[in-house]
C-alpha cells in the first residue's frame, strides 16, 4: 500500500464527529488548531460546522447517527463499511494525530488500531465511565494517547487510571453568555416580554419523542390550564423530529403551543438556545440540552423514560441495573445535588411533571438560588477550550 505524504509544512489531522453536539465541539478544535498552526490540515468525518471550519469530508456525519439498538442493528453493514475505509485510509496516510469527538462505540474501537499502527490518538469527550461501565477505562487506556476531558472532576479520574489527560473546559460555557438576555430573546422569537413562557425539550431521539412528547404535552395542558397565558415553545432538532412531534401534538392539543424550527437564529445561535434564554422554566429530557439550560440560568425539570425492552439491554451492556451516582441530569452530576429535580421512569408521569413544572415556573427566590448555583458552575466550566484542545492535540501530533 502506498502511503500518501503530506505536502511539505503540512499538519494532517484526523477527525471522526458522529452527532450535532460533537460536530460543534470539533468546529471550535479547528479554529483552535488554526490559531496555532495554520498548516493543519482536517479531514474525516463531520457535520456542516466542521465543515464550515475547512475539514476535508470523507463521509458525512449522519453516516454515523443512529437512534437506538435496532436502529443500529439495521445499519450495522454501512457503519462498518464506513468504519473499514476511514481506517484505510489513515493507515496508508498516517496522519499526525488522530481526534475522536465523542461517539465512543466507533471512535474508540478505531482509535486503538490507529494506535497500534503507531499513530497518536486523542479523544474529547470521555464517556461517562462515572456512571455506566467503570470497566471501560482499561480499552480507553490501550486506545488513547491523550484524553481530554470537559468536566474537572474527570481529570482526576482519569489521572488516577494513568491515561494523560487535560481538563479544557466546556466550549457551551464559552459559547453562552454568563448573562441571558431574556428579553432580548423574546423579542427575536415574537414572544409576549410579560407572560410565562415554558421552553420544552422532549429531545432529539425518535424513541425520545415517542416516549416523553406524550407525556410533557399531557403536563403542558395541565399547565395552560392554570395559566392560559402560558406559552409553551418546543425547538425541534431536524423536519422528521418535528413532523413526529407534531403528531403527538395533534393527539394532545395544547392551546397557543409554538414549535420552531432547527435553523440558525440571528448571530449563528440555535434557534433552541433562544428558546431556553427566553424561557422562565424548562422541561427537558436528560442530555446535553439540560447543561445548555443550566448555562442560561434557568430553573428547570429534568425528565426520562426508557422502556422496559431498553432497560434490560442496558442492564446487559452495562453489568449495572442502574448508574453509579445518584444524579442522572448533567448539572446535578456537576454540582454533586439535586439543584433542580429529576422525574424519571414511573415518576415521569403527566401530573408530577406539571407539578414541578409549576414550581420552577412561579418560584421566584427557587429561581434565583438556581441561577446563583448555576452562575458559579458556569465560571467553573469557563475555560479557552478551542486554545486548550488545541495545545493538547499539537504536543501529542508532535511528540510522536
Amino acid at each position: 500500500m502506498t502511503i500518501a505524504r503530506p505536502p511539505a509544512g503540512v499538519l494532517d489531522i484526523g477527525m471522526v464527529a458522529g452527532e450535532p453536539s460533537g460536530d460543534l465541539l470539533a468546529a471550535r478544535i479547528i479554529a483552535g488548531l488554526r490559531a496555532r498552526e495554520p498548516a493543519v490540515r482536517c479531514a474525516g468525518i463531520g457535520g456542516p460546522r466542521m465543515q464550515a471550519e475547512g475539514l476535508q469530508t470523507w463521509h458525512p456525519m449522519h453516516a454515523l447517527t443512529v437512534f437506538g439498538y435496532v436502529d443500529a442493528l439495521k445499519r450495522l453493514p454501512s457503519l462498518l463499511a464506513t468504519y473499514g475505509d476511514v481506517k484505510r485510509r489513515w493507515l496508508a496516510q498516517r496522519p499526525a494525530a488522530f481526534v475522536g469527538i465523542d461517539a465512543p462505540d466507533f471512535n474508540l474501537k478505531l482509535e486503538l488500531q490507529l494506535r497500534r499502527a503507531g499513530i497518536p490518538t486523542v479523544h474529547f469527550v470521555g464517556p461517562s465511565i462515572w456512571a455506566w461501565r467503570y470497566d471501560r477505562i482499561h480499552k480507553i487506556r490501550e486506545a488513547v494517547s491523550h484524553m481530554l476531558v470537559l468536566f474537572p472532576f474527570e481529570e482526576e479520574i482519569y489521572r488516577k487510571e494513568k491515561v494523560p489527560v487535560t481538563y479544557v473546559g466546556h466550549p457551551l460555557a464559552g459559547a453562552i453568555a454568563l448573562r441571558p438576555d431574556r428579553q432580548a430573546a423574546r423579542a427575536r422569537l415574537g414572544l409576549d416580554a410579560q407572560a410565562r413562557v415554558l421552553a420544552i425539550l422532549p429531545g432529539s431521539r425518535r424513541s425520545e419523542i415517542e416516549i416523553l412528547a406524550p407525556r410533557f404535552l399531557q403536563a403542558a395542558q395541565a399547565l395552560v390550564a392554570r395559566d392560559p397565558g402560558l406559552q409553551c415553545v418546543v425547538p425541534m432538532v431536524n423536519a422528521q423530529r418535528r413532523a413526529q412531534f407534531e403528531a403527538e401534538l395533534a393527539r394532545f392539543p395544547v392551546p397557543g403551543l409554538r414549535c420552531v424550527a432547527a435553523q440558525e437564529g440571528e448571530g449563528g445561535q440555535p434557534v433552541a438556545w433562544s428558546v431556553m434564554e427566553a424561557a422562565d422554566a424548562v422541561l427537558v429530557a436528560s442530555g446535553t440540552a439540560t447543561l445548555e439550560a443550566a448555562l442560561f440560568k434557568r430553573p428547570m425539570v429534568i425528565s426520562y423514560y426508557l422502556s422496559p425492552w431498553m432497560r434490560r439491554i442496558m442492564t446487559w451492556k452495562s453489568g449495572q441495573q442502574r448508574p453509579y451516582l445518584p444524579w442522572v441530569g448533567l448539572p446535578n452530576v456537576l454540582l454533586r445535588d439535586f439543584a433542580v429535580p429529576e422525574l424519571l421512569q414511573d415518576d415521569a408521569t403527566p401530573e408530577k411533571l406539571a407539578q414541578a413544572t409549576w414550581q420552577a415556573l412561579t418560584d421566584e427566590a427557587g429561581a434565583q438560588r438556581v441561577a446563583e448555583r448555576f452562575t458559579a458552575l458556569h465560571h467553573e466550566l469557563l475555560r479557552d477550550t478551542p486554545a486548550l484542545a488545541a495545545q493538547a492535540i499539537l504536543e501529542t501530533a508532535h511528540a510522536s
